[in-house]
């Protein structure tokens, strides 16, 4: 590309009129959390006191309970304490930071393929917002129509399909046909994973390389690489994903039921 450097993208956070929260303000929950004091905190982001109490303040507004609570004295300089839910906010943030690079990769991918006039069918596309983790870009191949229900196949490029079993309704509400681009929705939740590639594995089947795995104390998430720079989430049992002995590099099949396959449309 002709851009010097990559592409990069900061996460802004508000509620209406509320101040509004980004990176270093999360940084101070993670530096309270670890040190258990706002001047310590401070002196380590080089903030003043005031600067970082209102910080606190701000993010305690935010959100629907406290983040950061005081013990006795902490107003003055005392021992702090960040909550659960102070936990779970900066684990949330994290999470999304790391959507929000891997769909800057995917995209920065898809710009720099010269000999396509647009970016290739799996780019994630920027406009859109959805809680799934997963938004594969296909084009609607065949159309199934049952009594009630219709199995719509997609490709996704590189000879991976995709199917779908939405309503007669929601087809006709999409206005879905063949050759019409779409957005497949898939949470991570529903993506299961074999530790080896099984070609007659049936629909939904998508082969791909894993490039990241998270672990959490009961949960893990991993990342699959798929064919033409597409990639996949899958959060899995912590123990499953032990068991299978699921690595960085390893090849797998990722399975999901076309009922958990959404679609939508631009």
């Amino acid at each position: 590309m002709s851009v010097d450097g990559d592409l990069s993208a900061s996460l802004t956070v508000r509620r209406g009129a509320a101040a509004r929260v980004g990176l270093e303000r999360i940084a101070l929950v993670e530096a309270i959390a670890e040190l258990g004091s706002i001047t310590a905190a401070a002196q380590r982001l080089g903030l003043s006191y005031k600067g970082a109490w209102d910080g606190v303040q701000a993010l305690n507004t935010l959100f629907d309970a406290p983040l950061v609570v005081a013990r006795p004295g902490g107003r003055s300089g005392g021992a702090v304490a960040v909550t659960p839910r102070g936990h779970a906010v900066v684990r949330a943030f994290r999470e999304v930071e790391r959507e929000i690079a891997a769909a800057l990769s995917r995209l920065e991918a898809g710009l720099e393929r010269s000999t396509r006039a647009e970016p290739g069918p799996l780019v994630w596309s920027p406009g859109m917002r959805t809680s799934a983790r997963n938004a594969l870009r296909g084009v609607v191949v065949r159309i199934d129509r049952e009594a009630v229900t219709a199995r719509v196949t997609l490709s996704l490029g590189e000879g991976a399909d995709l199917v779908s079993r939405i309503t007669r309704r929601s087809l006709d509400d999409l206005d879905l046909a063949i050759g019409k681009p779409v957005i497949a929705l898939v949470k991570s939740s529903v993506v299961t994973l074999a530790g080896a590639v099984d070609a007659q594995a049936g629909d939904n089947a998508l082969e791909g390389v894993i490039t990241d795995r998270q672990d959490g104390e009961t949960v893990s998430e991993i990342t699959l690489a798929l064919g033409d720079g597409g990639a996949l989430v899958a959060t899995i049992r912590r123990e499953a994903a032990d068991t299978g002995r699921l690595m960085i590099g390893d090849r797998v099949t990722a399975r999901i039921q076309p009922s958990d396959v959404l679609l939508a449309v631009e």
